[in-house]
């Protein structure tokens, strides 16, 4: 399931981030790419020697996890801390899967769902979609500063070239309560769905069926 989130973060937010970002340093993106992504990898990325880095970290995810729709999407257990990545003219990142298991060694994270904020106005680069690979054919993604984009990890993707300006994103995977990308689907329509009738039908038979629904298929299918 790919799900496209409006206005994830605050003008204020995106400001800062941007701010932030332009006073760090950036270096090859490869450092942080498995083996075989290693060799399609062709960005920038905000070192991880820099401490000041966490800020921003604290910004996205706190946004993301306040928002109605990735929470009700992704079902987070975890999120990872961001990658600010950076793409100038001529950088690209090439088909690649995401490593299914993140972080350090005993601490392990199961990605589960992928997910990119755009920090860049829309207009400000040229290329640059994220390209994911879907059994529907490629579904292209290049959308407002301030909006971000999920979907399965496990899905094959690529970054386009970026031909003209430079592309901003932040970059983070989630190890979501329910492994399957099926089942999330299935709750995050159910949950739709009982959301509505909260509020057309509060006191109806009907409300209270979706929310046991709701509960009884999360009950079944969520890993704690």
């Amino acid at each position: 399931m790919i799900v496209c989130i409006p206005d994830v973060l605050s003008g204020d937010e995106l400001q800062k981030i941007r701010n932030e970002a332009a006073a760090m340093p950036f270096v090859p993106g490869a450092e942080t790419a498995g083996g075989r992504a290693r060799r399609v990898k062709n960005n920038e990325q905000i070192s991880q020697k820099a401490e000041e880095r966490k800020v921003l970290h604290e910004i996205v995810i706190g946004a993301l996890m306040r928002n109605k729709i990735f929470s009700r999407a992704a079902l987070p257990k975890r999120v990872r801390p961001p990658l600010i990545s950076r793409y100038r003219p001529g950088m690209a990142y090439g088909k690649h899967v995401d490593n299914a298991l993140m972080g350090p060694k005993m601490a392990r994270e199961r990605s589960d769902v992928s997910c990119t904020v755009f920090l860049s106005d829309i207009d400000d680069y040229d290329g640059g979609e994220l390209v994911i690979h879907s059994p529907f054919g490629l579904q292209e993604v290049k959308l407002p500063s301030g909006s971000a984009v999920i979907y399965p990890s496990s899905t094959l993707h690529e970054v386009a070239e970026v031909t003209r300006g430079e592309r901003l994103v932040a970059v983070t995977w989630i190890q979501s309560y329910v492994r399957d990308e099926r089942q999330r689907e299935i709750l995050a329509h159910v949950a739709r769905i009982k959301d509505r009738l909260g509020e057309i039908a509060a006191e109806s038979e009907e409300t209270d069926l979706a929310h046991q629904t709701h509960a009884n298929l999360l009950r079944m299918w969520a890993e704690t």
